[in-house]
């Protein structure tokens, strides 16, 4: 297994005078019919801040506001493929995981990963939908955990997926760095365990990287369209690592960037409206409620 890499190819990549470099950021996830997280939130969040967004999707769940009625696992020979195939041809400065599934989607994706020599993994571990529905199996989150999150640059667990992989419970902020310190010891470079899920006026992450903890905090907006927070969020983290930024400063930045898209979410369907990642370019439709 390849050891990982922390930047980019010093002296820039040589392309034929009639193409222009672009940054390129891979969405390893399942893909969200009602497009409000899982690739599609991915894709907007990268182009929304200049990044060339590409996929290999893991897995196509039937969902729309109301919920998630179904999913079909995309085989683990074909998720591995798809990331070679873009790897190889076109080339990734940085990648994110999402939905997995299955303990043989993640050794697929940990197997393509490693040989494509990534620069930068950021691993969101996708435990359950927003209205509740699993996404990964149980059996799956061994393998999540010994064989994933040493490749990750960062971990982005929210508060139930810190807990379900370090077997206690996290509601305090006192919880949250135990559970910081211990999936540090799982192998990422860097953990922000996420606060969202927890009660108050502010929405506080905690970044640990093994030397700094910071709080980073934010306004927490009375919205009840919050779908696809935790994959826009991740994507825009990913986008600014590829910007050239450290770990520390891309969380902040991508904690910004999923405030305001919480902000200006998208009051459509009848259930759990989206965030918004295209608030720059897109207005919103109708208040948020």
């Amino acid at each position: 297994m390849e050891p990982k890499r922390h930047s980019l190819p010093k002296g820039g990549i040589t392309l034929p005078d009639t193409l222009r470099y672009v940054p390129r950021a891979l969405s390893i996830a399942g893909s969200d019919s009602g497009g409000g997280a899982g690739i599609q939130a991915d894709l907007k969040t990268f182009s929304a801040l200049g990044v060339y967004g590409m996929t290999a999707v893991t897995a196509v769940t039937v969902q729309n506001t109301q919920g998630v009625s179904g999913y079909q696992e995309i085989s683990s020979d074909v998720v591995g493929a798809q990331i070679r195939a873009v790897a190889d041809d076109i080339g990734v400065d940085a990648a994110k995981t999402g939905m997995l599934a299955s303990a043989g989607i993640i050794r697929a994706v940990v197997g393509a990963v490693a040989a494509g020599g990534i620069p930068f993994l950021v691993v969101d571990p996708v435990f359950v939908s927003k209205h509740g529905h699993p996404l990964l199996q149980e059996d799956a989150i061994g393998a999540l955990r010994d064989e994933l999150l040493p490749l990750a640059t960062l971990v982005t667990p929210n508060t139930h997926e810190a807990a379900g992989l370090t077997g206690s419970e996290v509601e305090t902020r006192d919880d949250m760095e135990r559970a910081a310190h211990s999936i540090l010891a799982m192998g990422p470079e860097a953990v922000l365990v996420k606060g969202g899920h927890m009660g108050g006026d502010i929405a506080a992450d905690l970044f640990f990287d093994g030397n700094s903890l910071e709080w980073m905090e934010a306004e927490r907006i009375a919205t009840a369209n919050t779908h696809g927070t935790g994959c826009t969020l991740s994507a825009a983290i990913t986008a600014h690592l590829v910007d050239g930024m450290d770990l520390a400063s891309a969380a902040r930045a991508g904690k910004a960037f999923v405030t305001e898209a919480i902000r200006h979410s998208l009051a459509v369907g009848k259930g759990i409206g989206p965030v918004n990642p295209l608030w720059q370019t897109l207005p919103r439709s109708g208040k948020a409620s």
